[in-house]
């Protein structure tokens, strides 16, 4: 009871997905007529056949009839080819419709979602998934239909040709349903679990690939490839489950319908010896039971298709029926600082990790955040750039909550450099450059990266702007991606800039020459700075100092030098006073 009403469910699913898809309803409508006028030249065929073969037999071979045959071949040939293109562009057109509105809600997806999804999982749903949904209706689905119409219009001729051979063919339909949908279930199940087992390895090729130093590094490749080994060892027990199921559908249903062709030739052979019956009739017949038993066989098929196809669709649904990051919101952002008011924040529920914070950044100052380690300094960053929403208090910019504020606007306005330097695969340029609606002129690029400090070694390589980072930056040092990112930053305009310890990766020499860039970008923007090296941050307008998730002081360097037993000791353990 409970497995059916699944399956009503994920019919429901599988239904309401369709429906949302772009059709291209007049190629449909023509494929279907071609695809309908093709199967109606394949039941003539059959008739023409009948009148040729009884005029052989009459000793009276009638031409008119063969070319008429030859014809009707071509047309079938013909409409068929068409209707096949046809049929394989609506496919085509739907799954490109379809990883259009997946791609474009997997962009909008908040930031929890990738913290509790590896990505090859979502990769998967994206390629796989909607492969099988594109094979149902390319390949399936109008077949499927023509099929139906086939088997029916083959009945109707075969009625009325012979209605009792007609009724002894028809006891194989209740037959093969009692074998089918019983079966289909399973496959059902099957289908949604292969699936599963997919993204799964996806997902785990997708980790172990992304962080192949590490593995190597860490001399991890036989436990990787063990873990490896067990999803495809998974993968190839649920192949054999289905193929077990296909091996049992497919010859059932043929030793079903040979046996009753078998039934129909002796039955008709002894109609024709007694004269009851003429010799081209029963080829007719014959021809029609292979009309009924081509789209019978092919039905296996085609329910193993629909049940993955169902199967996959309900994880689609699952993505699709997802709450995107909340974009709607003003769009003016007003002046004033950015004010956090009693935050509380938690990634998993009871787990703390900022308390009660509450501080005000004022217009064209810089606020320094500081110490230790995983004290929460990253998530107020976080917070600020809205990858999460606090789980209660108000974060505010002059006076007006930052929720209340278009998403898109909002972001536009921050400029943020993070210690891991992300860059994307591409050249130098395309990552300086990422994310502005039009491409820059080469020279403002210049310009931006001289006042990152990134140009001399960027003019030093062979390809200049042109070179390409290598996946995650990689082909470049940590202090070169640093400097891009800088670069990226700067070339940005911000209004607010948020510095995770954006020169931790630097030497000296460049160190002086970028900080001297972010004093000029910080004149009348709001900056925030995380640091550890207190020396990066010693004249900054307020420190904030975090300790487990809660602000224990704010001030000057001075003044927390003489108020705050915690930071003293840090500033004298950096040569500070």
């Amino acid at each position: 009871m409970e497995n059916e009403v699944k399956t009503k469910g994920s019919m429901k699913e599988f239904v309401a997905l369709l429906r949302q898809l772009r059709w291209p309803k007049g190629i449909t409508v023509v494929a279907l007529i071609l695809a309908l006028f093709s199967t109606a030249a394949s039941l003539a065929i059959p008739l023409v056949t009948r009148q040729l073969v009884d005029s052989l037999t009459a000793a009276a071979f009638n031409w008119q009839t063969a070319v008429f045959l030859f014809v009707v071949f071509i047309v079938q040939a013909v409409l068929g080819g068409v209707s096949y293109y046809l049929l394989a562009y609506i496919g085509e057109t739907i799954v490109a419709d379809l990883r259009n509105k997946l791609w474009d809600k997997v962009l909008r997806l908040p930031v929890t979602y990738y913290d509790e999804n590896e990505t090859g999982e979502t990769m998967s749903r994206i390629t796989q998934d909607t492969t099988m949904l594109k094979q149902l209706v390319s390949d399936h689905l109008v077949s499927f239909i023509t099929g139906i119409i086939s088997i029916i219009g083959a009945v109707a001729i075969l009625l009325y040709l012979d209605w009792k051979m007609t009724l002894i063919m028809m006891i194989s339909i209740p037959v093969s349903m009692a074998i089918i949908f019983p079966l289909g279930r399973i496959m059902h199940k099957i289908a949604k679990a292969t699936q599963g087992e997919m993204a799964k390895f996806s997902g785990h090729l997708g980790r172990v690939l992304g962080d192949i130093r590490l593995v190597k590094a860490y001399r991890a490749e036989p436990n990787e490839g063990e873990k490896g080994g067990k999803a495809i060892s998974s993968l190839f027990s649920f192949g054999l489950k289905e193929a077990r199921i296909q091996a049992i559908i497919s010859p059932v249903m043929t030793l079903v319908m040979m046996s009753i062709l078998v039934v129909i030739l002796g039955y008709g052979g002894a109609q024709v010896s007694k004269g009851d019956l003429s010799a081209g009739t029963l080829v007719a017949i014959i021809f029609l039971m292979f009309q009924i038993i081509m789209p019978f066989a092919q039905m296996a098929q085609v329910f193993t298709i629909f049940q993955k196809a169902v199967g996959a669709t309900e994880r689609i649904q699952q993505i699709l029926g997802m709450n995107s990051e909340r974009a709607e919101g003003a769009a003016v952002v007003p002046n004033g600082g950015i004010q956090f008011e009693s935050v509380d924040f938690s990634y998993e529920s009871g787990k703390d990790v900022l308390q009660g914070v509450s501080f005000q950044a004022e217009p064209g100052t810089v606020s320094a955040f500081v110490g230790p380690s995983g004290g929460g300094k990253t998530t107020i960053f976080s917070l600020i750039e809205r990858f999460y929403l606090p789980t209660s208090g108000v974060i505010s910019i002059g006076g007006t909550p930052i929720t209340g504020i278009a998403l898109s606007e909002w972001r536009k306005r921050i400029g943020y450099v993070s210690q891991e330097s992300p860059l994307l695969s591409g050249t130098i340029l395309d990552n300086i450059a990422y994310g502005l609606e039009t491409r820059p002129q080469l020279e403002e690029v210049r310009r931006a990266a001289e006042a990152a400090n990134a140009l001399e070694f960027i003019e030093a390589m062979t390809d200049g702007f042109d070179t390409l980072v290598g996946e995650r930056g990689m082909k470049l040092s940590g202090g070169q991606r640093q400097r891009i990112a800088i670069a990226r930053a700067l070339l940005h305009d911000p209004e607010i800039l948020l510095l995770d310890e954006a020169t931790s990766n630097l030497d000296s020499g460049s160190e002086t020459h970028v900080q001297e860039a972010l004093q000029r970008l910080m004149e009348g923007r709001t900056t925030l700075i995380i640091a550890h090296r207190l020396s990066t941050v010693i004249d900054a307008d307020q420190l904030v100092f975090l300790e487990a998730g809660r602000i224990t002081g704010i001030g000057t360097h001075d003044e927390l030098i003489n108020s705050h037993p915690l930071y003293r000791e840090f500033a004298e353990g950096q040569g500070l006073k």
